[in-house]
């Protein structure tokens, strides 16, 4: 089922304020009364006259990495989830000052492009599920391939493609940032506060500074490239080349001045003016990999709003997530369908011991070999690629995923091959696998019943590792994308068959990012917000959310909590490292599968409707918290 709105859903106010006021949140999160007293202690942080602000700067926790637990979050109202608690407060207080889902998700991502620099921000891209209690809108952020790009843009000059490394780190993988220009449009439909006071969280924090995470501070060490960067190196490493220590204060007075810019005059600061020369110049005078972004591309970047695609599931439950250029919502659905269709022959359950058993994992990697096989077939910008048989749901139709569920058999079937879901055969080539990162999650429901499910990119971690600082002259900046990899890095097979995701000016690359809201079939009602960063396992760590939650029955605490696991059409099994026993390992083996046990470091955020109001996930993986009343 295709269209603005899920069937059933009526206009309605789907939450009564909550008189008694009662908050119910992390452990840090205390209160407007600490936050106050916390602030007056601060150096220059006097508070304002007249009324109170919108935003009081909280305590600073560390967050983790590695594997935290979380304890899953109760609310009756209003919550946000995301993937820093600094980022989490931003929303929360924007939602407490009368803000919308949609305010506090912009919030959110400001403070974002702040204390988690490597993953999403201003220089990145973005796709926004939003629900108004009447229609569903899809947000497009996306970034678009420069005007002077063209298919040969990572060939070497011996036409063969460039080693990823080598094409992502520099201006060449950069493409027109949309995040911004996306949100505002977006806000000018959606929003209810001032589009200036959603900008004081990240303004206030970029001056004040913030602490060095555990997390960020696990990255910076990690990475080789980051460093290479003149502005990069002065704003994240001491003197002597070694990382900020986790606890550092770290303020950002160029990022300041550019938010503060943007809050004032709109997405119009960023996309013209000083602020675009110098990202501009950024890009192009790269010493050793050099890009094509123009004024001209940032100047003529526009975001669109699609048509979302919802998919009925099971009895009860309609899917909503986001369309081409976008593979997440195809994929998740595909997977999901073909695992309804595929008979179970063995009487072991689903999961075992709270882990899904070797039976389980068999019948659903061998799905996703068949949906990322077709979604490496046909899945690209629809401005410049047709769906197979003219329309995207071809892909999920019933009688084709039945046909496609009859190939699953007792044993791996290693590489599966695309189906054909159209009359006609299509000519293009698949596109070969190449590494995908980055990304961010943020989940939101507000007090009237809006809701937002974004996910947000700036694609490798800390993505071309290529600052800019606004032509400010000042420390820090904010980070840009390498979204431009994306694309398949050679534009046709060896046969000559072009690829449908190669590089074409002005064309959105193919995304993994799987912002899905999930809504009551028969009563309208919403029921979850939920998402993941992780390039190409955002399709799998989603799924895995959808069936722990919704199918077995697990909160969505529990269902994030579970081990992570996939395949990307190939003889690999992937699973999470340390999570599954030998008997599972060895009963896939026997099947033909090659498992390969690694980290799979989600992020997943996650809300869901409950008796009382609603329930949120963070992830363990990383240091998200939700936060709300």
């Amino acid at each position: 089922m295709s269209g603005a709105s899920p069937a059933g859903v009526r206009p309605a106010r789907l939450f009564a304020p909550d008189a008694r006021g009662v908050t119910s949140a992390s452990a840090w999160l205390r209160g407007t009364a600490m936050r106050a007293s916390l602030l007056a202690g601060l150096a220059g942080c006097a508070m304002p006259a007249g009324p109170p602000p919108l935003y009081i700067i909280p305590a600073m926790p560390e967050g983790a990495s590695g594997y935290q637990a979380k304890p899953g979050w109760n609310l009756r109202r209003m919550a946000v989830a995301a993937a820093n608690p600094l980022a989490t407060d931003a929303g929360f207080q924007v939602l407490k000052a009368g803000g919308s889902a949609l305010d506090a998700a912009i919030a959110v991502q400001m403070v974002l492009t702040l204390v988690e620099p490597q993953s999403s921000g201003i220089g990145g891209g973005a796709f926004l599920m939003h629900w108004d209690g009447r229609e569903i809108a899809a947000w497009d952020g996306r970034e678009t391939a420069p005007a002077e790009a063209d298919e040969r843009l990572f060939l070497r000059p011996d036409g063969k493609p460039m080693a990823m490394a080598d094409a992502v780190v520099g201006g060449r993988a950069v493409g027109t940032p949309g995040a911004l220009r996306m949100l505002e449009a977006a806000h000018r439909e959606h929003g209810r506060l001032a589009w200036a006071r959603l900008f004081e969280p990240a303004i206030m924090l970029a001056e004040q500074g913030f602490r060095v995470s555990r997390r960020l501070h696990t990255l910076l060490k990690a990475d080789v490239h980051l460093a290479r960067d003149p502005l990069a190196r002065a704003y994240f490493f001491a003197a002597d080349g070694q990382p900020h220590p986790v606890g550092h204060l770290l303020k950002n007075p160029a990022l300041a001045d550019v938010l503060r810019a943007i809050a004032s005059r709109g997405s119009v600061a960023l996309h013209e003016g000083p602020v675009a020369a110098d990202l501009v110049a950024r890009v192009r005078g790269h010493a050793t990999n050099p890009g094509r972004l123009s004024v001209a591309d940032l100047r003529g970047y526009a975001p669109r709003r699609r048509v979302p695609m919802c998919t009925d599931w099971l009895v009860q439950y309609r899917v909503c997530g986001f369309p081409p250029p976008s593979s997440g919502h195809l994929t998740v659905m595909q997977i999901l369908g073909l695992l309804e269709r595929v008979p179970v022959v063995e009487a072991t359950p689903a999961l075992v011991d709270g882990v899904p058993g070797a039976g389980w994992l068999h019948r659903y990697t061998e799905a996703a070999r068949l949906a990322y096989a077709d979604r490496n077939h046909y899945i690209a910008d629809p401005d410049f690629v047709s769906a197979p048989g003219g329309d995207w749901h071809s892909l999920l139709a019933a009688g084709y995923l039945t046909g496609r569920a009859a190939l699953v058999g007792q044993r791996s079937q290693g590489s599966a091959r695309p189906g054909q879901p159209g009359a006609r055969p299509v000519a293009w080539a698949p596109m070969a696998d190449q590494p995908e990162g980055g990304t961010s999650h943020i989940s939101v429901v507000d007090a009237e019943g809006r809701a937002v499910a974004m996910t947000t990119s700036i694609e490798a971690v800390f993505g071309s590792r290529l600052m800019a600082d606004g032509g400010t002259g000042k420390a820090g900046g904010y980070l840009l994308n390498n979204q431009l990899t994306d694309f398949s890095l050679a534009p046709a097979d060896a046969a000559g068959r072009l690829v449908a995701n190669r590089v074409q000016p002005g064309k959105r690359p193919r995304s993994s990012m799987s912002p899905t809201l999930v809504f009551d079939r028969h009563d309208g009602r919403l029921l979850m917000s939920l998402g993941s960063p992780g390039g190409a396992a955002i399709i799998h760590f989603t799924a895995k959310t959808l069936v722990g939650s919704l199918q077995w029955g697990l909160d969505a605490q529990r269902a994030i909590d579970l081990p992570n696991f996939g395949s990307y059409n190939g003889p690999v099994t992937v699973l999470e490292t340390g999570r599954f026993d030998a008997a599972t390992v060895a009963a896939l083996r026997a099947r033909g599968h090659t498992v390969n046990e690694i980290d799979m470091t989600s992020g997943l955020q996650a809300l869901q409707r409950t008796a009382t109001g609603w329930h949120g996930g963070a992830d363990p993986r990383r240091e998200g918290v939700v936060a709300g009343e």
